[in-house]
């Protein structure tokens, strides 16, 4: 699969320093740009392959003076490791009817979406969204994003994926759930369905943005095998997971 560099320069900013939102006592910064225009798509498409995220209009990567523990990380769909885990992850879940519903975002899911944010992040950025918040994360996506969707035979909407669609896999943007189920396991069922979407697609990843080593909300990231981190200017598959531990020393990138 190719992919090309998009027309014009790339323009990059800098944050000023922020409060780590994943390990205590560090100080984040964050390298980002703007997106827009008729080049976003092949603009974040290009960046995806360095480790960026996107966040409504914006892409970014931690670049941070002392710390290099926000590991971009991808799962590799052709090789992936069905594990009993999360096999009765899925057979729990058989129930669900999933259903690609585009760029609708509406009440029903913005409901869900409080109930979930107060319950896990109550504390965060997010617990104030308004629906018009939690609507500009997607109708006002400057990429191909869509919203993935999974009911009951009754009809509840029990999850919500807002996935970006790239050339060489989907990228698991925000996803959201009732906080009640949790046998269900839904983060992770999330997680299986984009890997088979990706193998049914034939797109070789799924992008999960950011491990961190250290963060226990961050975790479960590290399970999915086989996963690669983008370090030091390149993709490779990440083997020993307990030698990756929060590193505090200054950053060594690949020009882009």
């Amino acid at each position: 699969m190719s992919h090309q560099r998009p027309l014009g320069p790339i323009v990059f900013h800098r944050s000023g320093p922020m409060s780590c939102p994943y390990l205590d006592g560090l100080v984040e910064q964050q390298l980002f740009m703007e997106l827009g225009g008729p080049n976003a798509q092949e603009t974040f498409e290009h960046l995806s392959l360095y480790g960026f995220r996107r966040s409504h209009h914006i892409v970014y990567r931690p670049t941070c003076n002392a710390c290099q523990s926000c590991i971009p990380v991808r799962i590799r769909v052709a090789d992936f490791q069905t594990k009993r885990r999360y096999r009765k992850i899925w057979n729990r879940n058989a129930d669900l009817t999933e259903e690609d519903v585009g760029q609708k975002a509406t009440e029903e899911q913005y409901k869900l979406f409080s109930r979930y944010v107060k319950s896990r992040h109550g504390d965060g950025d997010m617990a104030g969204m308004s629906i018009r918040d939690y609507s500009n994360l997607v109708v006002a996506s400057p990429v191909d994003t869509g919203l993935l969707e999974w009911r009951t035979p009754s009809g509840y909407l029990m999850a919500t994926c807002i996935t970006d669609r790239l050339g060489d896999g989907y990228s698991a943007v925000y996803s959201f759930f009732d906080p009640t189920e949790e046998r269900r396991s839904l983060g992770v069922f999330m997680i299986l369905s984009l890997i088979e979407l990706a193998i049914k697609a034939d797109k070789p990843f799924v992008y999960l943005g950011f491990w961190v080593p250290g963060s226990p909300k961050m975790d479960y990231k590290a399970s999915f095998e086989p996963i690669e981190g983008f370090y030091r200017g390149a993709w490779s598959e990440i083997r020993d997971k307990e030698s990756w531990g929060p590193v505090t020393t200054s950053p060594c990138g690949k020009t882009l």
